[in-house]
C-alpha cells in the first residue's frame, strides 16, 4: 500500500467515525476540544485554538459556550497568574464518556458482520496508528 492509499483509507475512517458520532447538538471541534483538555490538561485558548486549527476569536467563542454548558471552565495558571487557563469539569467528562459509550456500540453494530480476521486485524493495528497520530501530531493529542 503506498502513502495515497494509506492517506485514502484513514480518511473514509474519519468520515465513518464522524457519520457514527451522535447526536450532533455539539460541533466536532467542540468535544475535540473536550478531548483535548482531558487529555492533556488545562490549556491556555492559543494553544487550543492552534491544536483545532481555528482563529483565537472563534476558540474563545467556543469555550465561552463550553463554559455556559458547564463543560469546561477558566482558571488562572498557577505558574502566571496573568494568563488563563482552560480545563474540563467533571460534567464535560461526563459528556465525553457519555458520546464514547453510544459511539462505541454504535462501531460494534458496524463491526458485527465483519469476519473474526478482520476484527482482529483492526485491533492489531490500533498501537501503531495511535503511534502515527501521536508522531504526526507531536505529542499534542
Amino acid at each position: 500500500m503506498n502513502e495515497l492509499e494509506l492517506a485514502t483509507g484513514l480518511m473514509r475512517v474519519r468520515t465513518m467515525m464522524r457519520l457514527l458520532d451522535f447526536p450532533r447538538d455539539r460541533s466536532f471541534t467542540s468535544m475535540s476540544t473536550l478531548g483535548h483538555l482531558e487529555r492533556g490538561g488545562p490549556r491556555r485558548l492559543t494553544e487550543l485554538a492552534e491544536l483545532e486549527g481555528v482563529t483565537q476569536p472563534a476558540m474563545t467563542q467556543l469555550v465561552s459556550r463550553l463554559e455556559r454548558e458547564e463543560l469546561a471552565e477558566r482558571r488562572p495558571d498557577p505558574e502566571d497568574g496573568r494568563v488563563v487557563l482552560v480545563a474540563i469539569t467533571q460534567q464535560g467528562r461526563d459528556e465525553l464518556a457519555r458520546r464514547r459509550e453510544a459511539l462505541a456500540k454504535r462501531l460494534a453494530d458496524a463491526m458485527a458482520e465483519l469476519p473474526e480476521a478482520d476484527k482482529a486485524a483492526i485491533a492489531a493495528a490500533l498501537p501503531a496508528l495511535d503511534r502515527l497520530v501521536t508522531r504526526a501530531l507531536g505529542g499534542n493529542i
